[in-house]
């Protein structure tokens, strides 16, 4: 019975990681297609004025974890 048990939650955490990696990877792909710098004719160029600065970083900004969760190898999100 406990084999079983085990097997269920080894079963339910593959899941589950499989589900938040999903979940990620769609998160990060909604960023990218949605950020005012996908649709400028030439990227490299700076912004000429403040306005255009921060419409550019109106989107979803990456959060960068802390030093002890990059350690680990957790991914940014």
């Amino acid at each position: 019975m406990a084999a079983r048990t085990n097997a269920l939650i080894r079963f339910g955490r593959r899941v589950a990681d499989l589900v938040a990696e999903c979940n990620y990877a769609q998160r990060r792909a909604f960023t990218l297609l949605t950020t005012p710098d996908a649709y400028l004719a030439d990227r490299d160029k700076a912004p000429d004025d403040y306005a255009e600065f921060l419409f550019r970083t109106s989107n979803g900004l990456l959060h960068e974890p802390a030093a002890a969760g990059r350690a680990h190898g957790r991914q940014v999100t």
